[in-house]
């Protein structure tokens, strides 16, 4: 079977957060674009799906809140935590200096066929499905495009620049010899889902008791619910009879009773490796790694699709111009990272610190039994409780869409 040829301006690997906003962004500027996802669709249960007010103002920004806001979602306006018998108050949305003032709980694959949906008004995108990007292609030093295998056989696409966006697992960044640095998690994640009545609370809340943590979060008829593990302990506990588990979980959360019974074996329970890494470097000639691709990030704050989207419109904003004029340097490139590196090595390291003085010592059995004071002092001050949610929320460095609509959209 002979291989098909393409070209495009820019090719992005992975139909995730980061890949597929940049992809609207760019042909949203008048730029040629291919995204490829190797998957047949977005549809992946246990993703990330927490859309943070900082994307939600980039939302708003490109004109789309209030279409997107349709969509069905739940709102988190605050956070709170329990340990032992402590209930107290750690995070507070509605008071940021952002026109949505809450999390959005929504599906990542309602986000992403909201975006490729408008993408698509653009005559210079497009989505290709079921198709894995498997090599790159050279050209000297200089990445040059993308080999990849669909369901119709093997493609070449030449691009100006190559996109890496497929993730902690990255193809690309594997194929251009790039090396991540290590920086360690304590933890393992296993996800479930447990029914939610009407009458249960509606704020998203951990507790923390012994040295377990179970984090709840509201999908409306369902709570999706995440327990921390020690780190590479999943495979000997799911040896384990799921009755265990679910005593586990009804000794820490009680008023849940029967529901847990819902879990009836282990294929209920989804295991999330936690990985936290950073790339040194970013990029090489003609390419270029955001996201996930270039730092993993661990689910404290649940961060990670929003600072994936805020590579995204970085990248749009620096890159567009050069890619449209065909004037494309490494040095653009290179100023994506700076733009970029910091904010994510800020909140890595806030993760970190999480991971390592907090999580770490309650898996371990070594945390107190009583709430630290810090956390006493947010539940005691209300202000306080902006500091959290503005991490959380907002970020350290949030981005702005910089880049005009170059083309009329088509019908």
């Amino acid at each position: 079977m002979e291989t098909k040829n393409l070209s495009t301006r820019c090719c992005i690997v992975g139909g995730g957060p980061a890949g597929v906003m940049l992809g609207f962004l760019l042909a949203r500027a008048g730029v040629d674009v291919i995204v490829l996802e190797k998957h047949a669709d977005f549809l992946r249960d246990f993703r990330g799906d927490t859309i943070h007010p900082s994307t939600l103002e980039l939302m708003h920004e490109l004109g789309l809140l209030d279409e997107f806001l349709e969509l069905p979602h739940r709102k988190v306006r605050r956070l709170g935590v329990q340990v032992g018998a402590t209930s107290l108050r750690i995070a507070d949305f509605t008071n940021l200096p952002t026109v949505c003032k809450f999390i959005a709980l929504m599906p990542q694959w309602d986000f992403l066929d909201f975006l490729v949906a408008h993408a698509r008004r653009f005559p210079g995108f497009r989505v290709m499905t079921n198709t894995s990007a498997t090599d790159l292609i050279l050209d000297g030093d200089r990445v040059a495009g993308v080999r990849a295998l669909s369901e119709t056989g093997a493609i070449e696409i030449r691009a100006d620049l190559v996109v890496g966006a497929d993730g902690r697992h990255s193809t690309i960044r594997s194929s251009a010899g790039f090396k991540a640095d290590n920086l360690g998690a304590p933890m393992d994640v296993l996800w479930m889902r447990l029914p939610r009545l009407s009458s249960d609370a509606s704020d998203a809340f951990g507790h923390v008791e012994g040295n377990h943590i179970f984090i709840m979060l509201d999908r409306g008829d369902y709570w999706q619910c995440a327990f921390v593990i020690p780190k590479g302990s999943a495979d000997e506990l799911m040896k384990t009879d799921i009755g265990a588990f679910r005593g586990m979980i009804l000794a820490m959360s009680p008023w849940l009773g029967d529901r847990v019974n819902e879990l009836k074996g282990w294929n209920d329970v989804k295991l999330l490796t936690v990985a936290v890494d950073r790339l040194p470097l970013w990029h090489r000639p003609g390419l270029l790694c955001i996201g996930d691709s270039a730092h993993a990030m661990s689910p404290i704050g649940g961060v990670g699709i929003n600072l994936a989207v805020q590579d995204a419109v970085a990248a749009a904003n620096i890159l567009a111009e050069p890619l449209r004029g065909g004037t494309l340097t490494d040095d653009h490139l290179a100023r994506v990272q700076a733009r970029r590196e910091w904010p994510t090595r800020v909140t890595q390291s806030i993760q970190l610190a999480i991971q390592n003085r907090v999580i770490r010592n309650v898996l371990a059995g070594a945390a107190p039994s009583k709430p630290p004071f810090l956390l006493k002092l947010l539940d005691w001050l209300p202000a306080l409780r902006g500091i959290p949610a503005r991490l959380v929320g907002i970020g350290v460095r949030p981005e702005h869409v910089r880049t005009a609509e170059a083309a009329p959209a088509t019908d």
